[in-house]
């Protein structure tokens, strides 16, 4: 096996993800600056990433890290399927494009000095170039385009119109004054093809003799040297390639993968590190641990109105989408839902409903077979935790996930107070024509039926978090504690998971993170001396 010492950078970033991507163009708006981003994966040159509603061919795909959970006894031992994108783009270039920024009450929550609503609202602001124009809750000339979708598919629209019949608000603007209320999303799209982080942030400025991005060039640890990050060591096919960081290594692997790297370097409970064999270079225990999402539970019904996805390859739709990017080929899926409290002395809302017009078979992985549509509830903050940890010092081997839905027994009562929502709204008029034949739908309303259901078809709604987090983790400049040179930044650092959909978060962490890189630049780099880890 070859080892190739890789020409140093100022700065090497692990992962090319929604963060790495923005951190990269950022940093490199300094011409003085040299970047090297990395990615495991391929490029992001598919029909299948610029089509919006072909993205579930890229489920389990070289796209696709290819995740499960291992059992989860709270699920009747079912073992969960977690997607996340293997591509330039990361999973941005896999997701619903749903643009939420969450809740005001989320980054306050966070107890994080620099890291309140107030403060990121102008990192919002700044990534984004929205359709609607430029006010106090939308921006414009930022590289991420916010789009009204251009799918307009008639089952969205009555499900909302449903939701209003059932006693709920409208809400045209989930990122407005209010986040209650339903209707349709604004989502990531330009001209009604997707744009993952790497459409918006790295293509565009690729030419930048400044920026090295490497693909197909998996990261198997930080090599460190007396408590220092110097840069990585990374694996192609045979080789064996070192890329050496005269400044940081920031780590944005994401909630899976950036806490399996750093404990694959030596940096997470020293106990479970041992007992791998792997030296501890710093002992944090909550490395892979806090691990929140939002788990979901769809309601499904058949019917025979030939309006679902499973039309969408007809060939007056492909003309359609290549004429003005619009039909059902331009559909992100999830295109309306809807924010509630289940309880009147909540805060915020704690369930989000997301409509999706497909039957979703199998967590994406089944064949639709009839038109359908699918609807249901995700648990916005959750109290139960799940956990990353390692299965092997083998940096080939997947992490060991488990997600523990349930394991606090609050989040079952919310979730059983979202499905009841959804029957309702289900028994409107509006849906009536969609909501013909129910595929998958509780025996009763009774909480044992209820409990059943939803112990049978809780899946994740692919929003991982908080398993580096600011606080036991990371400082609040994301720099890890007990490693100088070392930050993450991604979905990971977050103390609590937002209250919806988490791309945007993530962009605007990243957006801040690349204020708070710029400003130490200032300080000396650091000096190569002694040992440097094994």
């Amino acid at each position: 096996m070859t080892t190739v010492d890789a020409e140093e950078y100022d700065y090497v970033i692990v992962g090319a993800g929604t963060a790495g991507c923005v951190l990269a163009a950022r940093l490199t708006e300094d011409p003085d600056v040299t970047v090297c981003l990395i990615e495991a994966g391929p490029t992001d040159d598919t029909d299948s990433i610029r089509i919006p509603a072909a993205g579930g061919k890229l489920c389990r795909s070289q796209y696709d890290w290819d995740y499960d959970s291992h059992d989860e006894p709270t699920l009747n031992g079912r073992r969960l399927y977690l997607p996340r994108g293997h591509v330039l783009g990361g999973t941005s270039a896999m997701n619903g494009m749903v643009h939420i920024r969450g809740n005001p009450l989320d980054f306050d929550e966070w107890c994080q000095p620099g890291w309140t609503y107030d403060a990121m609202l102008p990192y919002f602001l700044r990534s984004e170039d929205n359709e609607r124009g430029a006010s106090a809750y939308h921006g414009v000339g930022g590289p991420l385009p916010v789009a009204e979708g251009r799918s307009h598919n008639p089952m969205a629209t009555a499900f909302v119109q449903a939701a209003i019949e059932a006693g709920f608000a409208a809400n045209d603007d989930f990122n407005g004054p209010t986040q209650d209320g339903f209707g349709r999303y604004q989502v990531n799209q330009r001209d009604g093809r997707r744009c993952s982080a790497a459409a918006a942030y790295l293509h565009p400025v690729s030419g930048r003799p400044n920026l090295t991005v490497r693909t197909h060039l998996q990261v198997h640890r930080i090599l460190l040297q007396d408590g220092v990050a110097r840069g990585v060591r990374c694996q192609r096919l045979d080789e064996t390639i070192d890329v050496r960081a005269g400044r940081e290594v920031i780590v944005s692997a994401g909630a899976y993968n950036s806490p399996q790297l750093l404990m694959l370097s030596g940096i997470g409970p020293a106990d479970r590190l041992a007992a791998l064999g792997i030296p501890v270079l710093a002992d944090l225990p909550d490395v892979g641990r806090n691990l929140q999402d939002h788990p979901a539970t769809y309601l499904v019904f058949t019917h025979d109105e030939p309006v679902s996805l499973l039309a969408a390859g007809q060939e007056r739709y492909v003309r359609q989408f290549e004429v003005d990017g619009s039909g059902p080929l331009s559909s992100n899926v999830p295109e309306a839902g809807g924010f509630v409290r289940t309880r009147p002395d909540l805060l915020a809302p704690d369930v989000q409903f997301h409509v999706l017009p497909v039957m979703f078979v199998d967590c994406a992985l089944g064949v639709p077979t009839e038109h359908g549509i699918s609807f249901g509830p995700c648990v916005l903050r959750p109290y139960s935790r799940g956990e990353v940890s390692l299965a092997s010092d083998d940096p080939t081997a997947k992490p060991r996930i488990r997600c523990r839905y349930y394991t606090d027994a609050s989040d079952l009562s919310t979730m059983l107070a979202g499905v009841r929502t959804a029957l309702a709204i289900a028994r409107q008029s509006a849906l009536s024509p969609y909501t013909v034949r129910p595929w998958a739908y509780p025996a009763s309303d009774s909480d044992a039926d209820l409990t059943a259901f939803v112990r049978a078809h809780t899946q994740s709604i692919f929003h991982p978090a908080g398993t580096c987090a600011i606080g036991p983790v990371l400082d609040p400049e994301l720099r890890v504690h007990g490693v100088a040179g070392l930050r993450v930044v991604d979905a990971s650092v977050m103390p609590l998971v937002p209250r919806g959909n988490t791309n945007a978060p993530t962009v605007a962490v990243a957006e801040r993170a690349a204020d708070l890189i710029r400003a130490a630049a200032s300080e000396p780099a650091l000096a190569a001396t002694g040992a440097e880890s094994p």
